[in-house]
């Protein structure tokens, strides 16, 4: 117990002489000497040496103490010179960081004991505390909160009364209360309002500290401590349902993104085109192949790797999709299972010239640096490439939109769609139709492989991960409705988000299935069906 205090007090002094550190521009005696009493070989001149140095506001203290922490500080009891060995093997002379050639005949690392071992950690944070990076500042309160050493309360109330970052006041202000909640002597007011700054934090973090609270506190912390928990726990079920709804949206956007195409082709051809899922996969191809001659001729076009990406994507999977249309497709119509045998066997087809060409394995597509990256809403996570990939789907779901009801191709794919033989008596060209329907529905294929290129493994077998669950968006919102389409594929997502955690990954999308078959069976035209003669006939 006596030991136990005399290092409480040892702390208390080397957080003392670090807070002098933030109003005094130095140490009293010269940095100089401080570090030559490491040579000493005497632990208490060690720990005198570790409170000056960290006091000193030297850059050269960080540097010093970690070295001493990591058994990388050698000092000269004859010549009290004092060196640093660097993890790449290079010498530094601790007092003046001048390069050595080597270390000096008769070095010996500085010693440490358990003792020496606690001030030197509490060392450490305090200067990381005070450091002048905002983030290693933020790093260090939160290192704090979860410790809750006592030892540092003096530098963590200097550096909260110092700081000017909102962010990393907020956390020191965390740490601050972390640390009083737990401090025998601190009275029951103080712990009180302790606990209400870790109740805001609302976090995962903040709910294990209250709980591991010992149970030999005053009646009104343990009730306030109690009522934080429950709070927190209530709070956190919001979120994770906040989290849960989120990737709903996020797995319902590449859904959508990969079934819009379908929808087109399958609402006005009545086609079940089985490759579907290969044109996405053509589509992270051509971005893969675009990356790598934008790496090997043009680096500082990375950035913009996608947006070329996207054009080309859509003329190279639309123009295949019009060779399957003329070459293939025209001849089955009013054929659906040989139209779906084709279908299936030019997937293989095509998933086999893509192994020749590329290979098995998968290949790296990488994320241009306005996607890469994450940011806290509350206490959810949200990562940039899946809310532009979310961006870039309503955009796509819009400009499709805005085409099918403004442009003249629009009008007469509409038209097709609601009764196919009266438009060819108004003089459409059934055929021509067709095929720049299937080339749109490829080219659109074609482009949401560009987008789960920065989410999948591009890979052959990229699109047949998306195939059958693009089918089911589709008949599930209602054949060639796009409106259909967008409200099933995030109604899908979502259902599947919620019901994964329930019931697993397997099981959940045996679930989701059952209640599409369910739900078809009161409504064969899905969600939102088409009219017209033809469809209604």
């Amino acid at each position: 117990m006596f030991v136990s205090c005399l290092d409480r007090l040892r702390a208390l002094f080397l957080s003392i002489l670090l807070l002098g550190s933030v109003t005094l521009p130095a140490f009293a005696g010269s940095f100089e000497d401080s570090v030559a009493k490491f040579a000493n070989d005497e632990f208490s001149d060690t720990e005198e040496a570790v409170g000056e140095i960290a006091a000193s506001g030297n850059p050269l203290a960080f540097p010093i103490i970690s070295a001493l922490q990591d058994g990388r500080l050698s000092a000269d009891p004859e010549t009290k010179k004092v060196f640093i060995t660097g993890a790449d093997d290079k010498v530094i002379d601790a007092a003046t960081g001048t390069a050595v050639n080597k270390l000096p005949d008769g070095t010996a690392p500085v010693r440490l004991n358990n003792r020496l071992r606690r001030t030197v950690e509490a060392a450490l944070g305090g200067l990381t505390l005070l450091s002048p990076d905002p983030a290693k500042r933020l790093a260090a309160a939160q290192s704090v909160f979860k410790s809750h050493e006592e030892s540092a309360l003096a530098t963590v109330e200097s550096a909260l009364a110092n700081e000017a970052n909102k962010a990393t006041k907020q956390a020191f202000a965390e740490a601050r209360a972390a640390i009083i909640l737990f401090k025998p002597d601190a009275s029951e007011n103080d712990k009180l309002e302790a606990i209400a700054v870790i109740k805001a934090r609302g976090d995962q973090e903040a709910m294990a500290l209250l709980t591991s609270l010992g149970a030999d506190q005053p009646p009104l912390v343990a009730k306030a401590a109690a009522g934080a928990i429950s709070s927190i726990q209530s709070n956190l079920a919001t979120w994770s349902a906040v989290q849960n709804a989120w990737y709903g949206i996020s797995l319902g956007s590449v859904l959508l993104l990969a079934a819009i195409g379908l929808a087109i082709t399958f609402g006005v051809m009545g086609v079940i085109n089985m490759a579907h899922g290969e044109m996405v996969m053509l589509g992270a191809y051509t971005t893969f192949v675009v990356q790598e001659v934008i790496r090997t001729r043009y680096p500082g076009l990375f950035d913009y790797s996608l947006l070329i990406a996207v054009p080309l994507a859509f003329l190279v999977a639309g123009g295949i999709g019009v060779l399957i249309e003329r070459g293939i497709i025209r001849f089955l119509y009013g054929r659906p299972l040989e139209t779906l045998l084709a279908t299936w066997g030019l997937s293989l087809v095509l998933q086999q010239a893509v192994r020749t060409v590329f290979g098995p394995t998968n290949r790296e597509v990488g994320n241009p640096s306005w996607m890469s990256g994450a940011f806290d809403l509350g206490q959810i996570t949200i990562t940039y490439n899946r809310l532009w990939i979310l961006c870039f789907t309503l955009a796509v779901f819009a400009i499709l939109l805005a085409m099918l009801r403004y442009t003249s191709l629009g009008l007469e794919m509409r038209a097709v769609t609601q009764n196919r033989r009266m438009a060819a008596s108004m003089g459409i060209a059934t055929s021509r139709v067709d095929a720049l329907t299937f080339g749109l529905g490829s080219g659109i294929a074609g482009i949401a492989g560009v987008a789960l290129s920065q989410i999948d493994n591009v890979s052959p077998n990229l699109g047949q991960s998306y195939i059958i669950d693009s089918f089911m968006v589709v008949v599930f919102g209602g054949v060639g409705n796009l409106w259909g389409t967008l409200v099933g594929a995030f109604t899908l997502g979502i259902a599947n988000k919620f019901l994964e955690p329930v019931a697993g990954a397997v099981l959940g999308k045996i679930a989701i299935l059952v209640l599409i078959i369910l739900f078809i069976q009161k409504r064969p035209r899905g969600l939102f069906a088409l009219k017209g003669r033809a469809v209604e006939a």
